[in-house]
C-alpha cells in the first residue's frame, strides 16, 4: 500500500481541527457582524445556526454549552440594540439547541454502532483475507486488496496461500454479488481450500472440493436473486522443486508472467467450470502446466483490475501495463499497480480488487 507522507498528514490534521472549530468561528463571525452592522440587518438571527452546526461534529454537552453561549450573546446584543427582536431569537436559539443536542446524541449512538460493525468486519477480514507471510520457502508473495467502497472492509473477492507437501498452493477468486452473502460464500470457499490443499494430491480434486463446498453453502443460504450464486477461481501449485507450475482456471481471468524479455498470458487449454456450477455442466476440472523460472514474476488478479474504467470508459490495459514495468520485487509491482489503478479511475473504483504477486527466488 502507498503510505502518506508527513507534510500531508499534518495538513489533514490542521484542516480537521479547523472544521471542528467551525461552530465557534461561525458564532464569533455572526456576533461580530451583528455588533458592527445596523440593527435592521439583524445578523443576530443567524445565531441558532451555530449549535445546529455543532450537532454534526460535537458531543451533546459542548453543543449545549455553545447554544448557551449564543443565548447569552443574544441577550448582550439586546442591551446594545434594544430593537433586535430578542425574545424571538432567544426562543429560536433554545429550540435549535435542544434539537441539536438530541441530534448529537443520535449521531453518537449510530457512530458507536458503526464502530462495532467495523470491528465485526475486521474480524471477518481476518478469516477470509488473513495476512499472508511474505515468503514461503523460496517463494516471495505480496497481496493487494482494494474495496470499491471507501467504508468497506471486505467484499466477494478472496485469496489464500498455503504451504503443503505438494508445493505452495495459491487460490484467488471472485464471488458473484456483493455484501454479506458474497462474503459468506467467499469464506466457505477459502476454508475449504485450506483443508483440501493439504489433503488432495491433484489440483483438479482440490477444485472439486471447492465446488462442493460452494454448492453446500448455496443450498444452506439460498441467494435472494433468481440467478445462481457462483464464483470464478484460479488455483496454482508451485512445486518445491522444478520450474513448472500447475494451474486450474475456473472461469477466472488468466494470470500473467513477467519474464526477463516478455509478458506471457497463461490461458487455459480448456476452461474448467465455475465453482458451484459443476453439477449443471459437469465437474471436468482440468490442469495446465506452464514454465515459471526463478526471477520471473507471476501476477494473479480478479476481474476488478482489468475492468477498472477511466472517465471515458476505457478499461485498464493490464497486459500492456505489465509490459512497461521493469523487473521489480512483488511488493513494488503491487504498489505501482495500486497507484496506476487509482490514477486511471481517478480514485473511483467500481468493483473490489484483489491481486497476488509471486516470484521464485534462486535456490
Amino acid at each position: 500500500m502507498i503510505e502518506s507522507g508527513g507534510p500531508r498528514l499534518r495538513r489533514s490534521f490542521g484542516y480537521g481541527r479547523l472544521v471542528r472549530l467551525s461552530p465557534v468561528i461561525l458564532t464569533v463571525v455572526i456576533a461580530g457582524l451583528a455588533y458592527a452592522t445596523p440593527p435592521e440587518m439583524a445578523f443576530s438571527r443567524l445565531l441558532p445556526a451555530a449549535p445546529a452546526l455543532a450537532a454534526s461534529m460535537w458531543p451533546v454537552l459542548p453543543t449545549v454549552l455553545l447554544g448557551t453561549a449564543c443565548l447569552l450573546l443574544m441577550i448582550g446584543l439586546s442591551l446594545v440594540f434594544p430593537d433586535l427582536g430578542t425574545w424571538w431569537t432567544c426562543g429560536g436559539i433554545i429550540a435549535v439547541t435542544v434539537a441539536a443536542a438530541y441530534g448529537s446524541h443520535v449521531r453518537l449512538q449510530r457512530e458507536r454502532t458503526l464502530f462495532q460493525v467495523r470491528l465485526v468486519a475486521d474480524a471477518a477480514q481476518q478469516v477470509v483475507l488473513r495476512p499472508l507471510p511474505h515468503r514461503f520457502r523460496n517463494v516471495e508473495i505480496e497481496s493487494l486488496y482494494l474495496a470499491a467502497a471507501a467504508e468497506a472492509r471486505i467484499g466477494g473477492d478472496f485469496y489464500e496461500v498455503v504451504d503443503t507437501p505438494y508445493g505452495v498452493r495459491l487460490l484467488i477468486g471472485d464471488v458473484r454479488g456483493k455484501g454479506l452473502p458474497a462474503v459468506g460464500a467467499a469464506a466457505a470457499i477459502v476454508n475449504a481450500f485450506r483443508e483440501a490443499a493439504h489433503g488432495e494430491a491433484s489440483m483438479a480434486d482440490v477444485a472439486r472440493r471447492l465446488d462442493a463446498s460452494c454448492a453446500r453453502h448455496n443450498a444452506a443460504h439460498p441467494p435472494e436473486a433468481p440467478m445462481e450464486r457462483f464464483a470464478t477461481a484460479l488455483l496454482v501449485e508451485i512445486p518445491h522443486q522444478g520450474s513448472r507450475i500447475t494451474i486450474v482456471n475456473c472461469g477466472h481471468p488468466p494470470p500473467l508472467i513477467h519474464g526477463l524479455r516478455s509478458v506471457r498470458v497463461l490461458e487455459p487449454s480448456v476452461p474448467s467450470p465455475l465453482l458451484s456450477l459443476a453439477e449443471l455442466i459437469g465437474d471436468q476440472y482440468r490442469t495446465d502446466a506452464f514454465d515459471f523460472s526463478p526471477g520471473e514474476l507471476l501476477l494473479l488478479y480478479t476481474d476488478g483490475i482489468a475492468e477498472t474504467r477511466a472517465r471515458d470508459g476505457e478499461f485498464f490495459p493490464l497486459t500492456a501495463w505489465m509490459r512497461r514495468q521493469p523487473p521489480t520485487p512483488p511488493r513494488d509491482l503491487l504498489t505501482a499497480l495500486h497507484h496506476d489503478l487509482l490514477r486511471h479511475s481517478r480514485g473511483s473504483l467500481d468493483d473490489d480488487i484483489a491481486a497476488l504477486a509471486v516470484r521464485l527466488r534462486t535456490p
